[in-house]
C-alpha cells in the first residue's frame, strides 16, 4: 500500500464515515490536533530518563487511547460508521486520576504558578499539555457545531482529554523532580 493516493490534492479528505468534506473542517482540524499530541507524546516517550517505565507504558496507553479517540472524531455521529469504532474503556478518565495521584504524592504543594520548562523531557511534557488543551478547544467547538451536540463518546473524549492534560502537567512536575530540577515559580 503507498503511503499517497493523491486524493487530497484538491483541498478534500474522506472522513472515516465516508463524507468529502474540506481539509480545514472542523472534523479534520479536530482529529489533527489529536494526531499532533500523539506525536508529542512520542516525543515525551522518547526523552524519558531510564527507570520510568511505568510513565512509558502510561504514555503509550494514551497514545493507543487516542487513536480510538481520533476516530471517534474522523467520523459524523449518525453514521453507521459508529458500529465500527471502539469505545474508550469505560474507566480510561479514573485511571489518569489514579496515575495522576500516585505522581503527584512525591511532589511538593503547589502554590504557586510555575514557568513551563526546566530538563527537556519535561519541557516538551508542557508542549503535550497545552498541544492536549488545544484539542480540548478543538474538540468542544465540534460538539457545539454537531446539530445534536455529537454523541456520548465525544463527551467521554472531552472529559478524557481535560484529563490527559492536567496529568501531562503533573508528569511535568515529577519529570524535573526526578531529575533534580526544582519547578521555577513565577514572579509578578
Amino acid at each position: 500500500m503507498k503511503v499517497y493516493t493523491g486524493g487530497g490534492d484538491k483541498g478534500k479528505t474522506s472522513l472515516f464515515s465516508g463524507e468529502r468534506v474540506p481539509k480545514h473542517h472542523i472534523r479534520i482540524e479536530a482529529y489533527g490536533d489529536l494526531d499532533e499530541l500523539n506525536s508529542m507524546l512520542g516525543v515525551v516517550s522518547a526523552l524519558l530518563p531510564e527507570g520510568e517505565q511505568a510513565v512509558r507504558d502510561d504514555l503509550e496507553g494514551m497514545q493507543s487511547h487516542l487513536f480510538l479517540a481520533g476516530a471517534w472524531l474522523a467520523t459524523t455521529p449518525d453514521s453507521s460508521a459508529t458500529g465500527y469504532l471502539t469505545a474508550l474503556p469505560v474507566n480510561v478518565s479514573k485511571d489518569l486520576e489514579n496515575r495522576i495521584d500516585a505522581l503527584s504524592e512525591v511532589l511538593p504543594a503547589l502554590k504557586e504558578f510555575i514557568l513551563p520548562g526546566g530538563q527537556p523531557v519535561a519541557a516538551w511534557a508542557h508542549v503535550a499539555r497545552t498541544v492536549c488543551r488545544r484539542c480540548e478547544r478543538r474538540l468542544t467547538e465540534l460538539i457545539e457545531a454537531s446539530p445534536s451536540g455529537g454523541n456520548g463518546e465525544l463527551a467521554a473524549i472531552q472529559v478524557y482529554l481535560n484529563r490527559l492534560s492536567d496529568y501531562l502537567f503533573v508528569l511535568a512536575r515529577y519529570l524535573n523532580q526526578a531529575l533534580g530540577t526544582a519547578d521555577k515559580t513565577w514572579k509578578k
